[in-house]
């Protein structure tokens, strides 16, 4: 049987295109998620245009035919057959149990719009069609349940965080292979290994005695990581992933790396040292570019005082915190406090807000989105794709401290990209595990 997919707002809000994500099922949009999408559209952010979108490709639809009885949504995507429907909550309601009835008479008021939406999924499966609820509101899934609707939720551009890409894996080698390792620098993949370009091989010998790190560039061979005795800016790896970290983020063949890890596992400090590596001692890069988003995401920030980067600095301080380790103090002075004029001021660090990147085209940057975990997989393509020639782009974040309401562990977009780009020779990935900030904090991580 044809499935009939019902979409609550919060699937529209979350992406525009989960309309077009049917492929030859039917797509039903009841009447009370267009009118809460009218109270979207006009926010200056990505929900507002998420819902603008939404409401053209209705009207372009509603242009081609009736929305009441169906239209094609090969109207807008041709490889899409199924059809869309709005319906109001109102239609079909005489074939409703009467037990269904009572619940909604008794227990849920239909002055809530999430209430009109479940009434008119009721009022569709009693028509004896296959009715699937997609929403993303976990309490809205519960009620679909109980009065035996299918639900789901929308499943499109998510991962599993338990399968995750580490981006490393571990491999077993004879003490001659390790010895060629080291003697020529590379070494050819084991016989029947497979890896992804960019990955990492933790490589040991049977008793554990020997051990090096290697990176699968692409030719069929792992090249040996070299330690590096006196670090970056003072920052020396404290374990295994942190040194495959600061690999990927001063190697400049790779433009775009993830950094996952929990609180203190070093993601900022690593990428700030690396940055300022690059930028300020190497001059590969003309200046650094931070940012993280301001959640509620899009939200005007002036009512802060002063300009827009004095703005920014409130939201920037977790971020100057860790350049003041990396900027080294003055001689003649015995304490210098980094401030956020300071740094903007020498020309070489800049703040923008994620709201006011849209549109620009960034060059040589060494850019950084810190919180990345916060942003949708459609705001993540729409900052990546701001890099212009020569950039570098760092998405760092924890999926595990998620502060906008309308993502999850799998839904987020630096997850997306972190298991959607594996295997690009311009992305390279890193899971951090360890929490090195101090005892207190890795308990706290771990235990609490």
């Amino acid at each position: 049987m044809k499935k009939m997919f019902v979409l609550d707002t919060n699937v529209l809000l979350h992406s525009a295109q989960s309309l077009l994500s049917f492929h030859d099922n039917d797509v039903v949009i009841p009447m009370a998620v267009v009118e809460e999408l009218d109270k979207f559209k006009r926010n200056q952010d990505e929900l507002g245009r998420n819902a603008r979108m939404t409401i053209r490709r209705l009207d372009r639809l509603r242009q081609a035919g009736n929305l009441r009885e169906g239209v094609s949504l090969s109207r807008i995507m041709p490889t899409v057959t199924g059809n869309l429907l709005v319906r109001s909550a109102s239609a079909g309601a005489e074939a409703v149990d009467q037990k269904i009835r009572q619940v909604f008479e008794t227990d849920l008021s239909e002055h809530s719009p999430d209430n009109r939406i479940l009434r008119t999924a009721a009022n569709l499966a009693a028509e004896g069609n296959r009715v699937i609820f997609i929403s993303k509101d976990i309490n809205l899934r519960l009620k679909a349940d109980a009065l035996g609707l299918e639900v789901m939720d929308f499943e499109f551009e998510k991962t599993d965080p338990e399968t995750l890409y580490r981006g490393f894996r571990e491999m077993t080698v004879t003490p001659a292979q390790l010895d060629r390792l080291y003697r020529e620098k590379a070494l050819p993949l084991p016989e029947g290994a497979e890896m992804f370009v960019q990955e990492f091989a933790f490589l040991q010998t049977e008793d554990g005695k020997k051990s090096a790190i290697a990176r699968c560039k692409g030719d069929k061979l792992l090249h040996l990581l070299e330690n590096l005795p006196d670090g970056i800016r003072g920052i020396r790896a404290r374990n295994r992933e942190q040194r495959m970290a600061l690999d990927l983020l001063t190697d400049p063949s790779v433009p775009l790396v993830t950094l996952i890890g929990g609180a203190g596992t070093g993601k900022t400090l690593l990428a700030l040292a690396a940055a300022l590596h690059c930028t300020v001692d190497k001059n590969m890069y003309d200046k650094i570019l931070v940012t993280r988003p301001i959640i509620p995401l899009g939200n005007d920030i002036g009512f802060l005082p002063g300009d827009k980067d004095s703005k920014l600095s409130n939201w920037m301080q977790p971020v100057f915190d860790n350049l003041q380790l990396l900027i080294p103090e003055p001689e003649g002075k015995k304490t210098r406090r980094v401030t956020p004029e300071m740094l903007l001021q020498a020309g070489r660090i800049e703040l923008e807000a994620i709201t006011y990147i849209r549109g620009r085209s960034i060059p040589r940057q060494y850019i950084i989105i810190d919180e990345a975990q916060n942003l949708t997989p459609h705001e993540v393509k729409t900052v990546i794709s701001r890099a212009g020639d020569g950039t570098k782009i760092i998405l760092t974040g924890d999926p595990g401290q998620i502060d906008n309401p309308y993502l999850d562990g799998s839904s987020n977009g630096l997850s997306y990209v972190a298991e959607r780009l594996k295997g690009n020779g311009l992305h390279g990935h890193i899971i951090l595990r360890k929490s090195e900030r101090s005892e207190l904090a890795a308990l706290a991580a771990k235990s609490l």
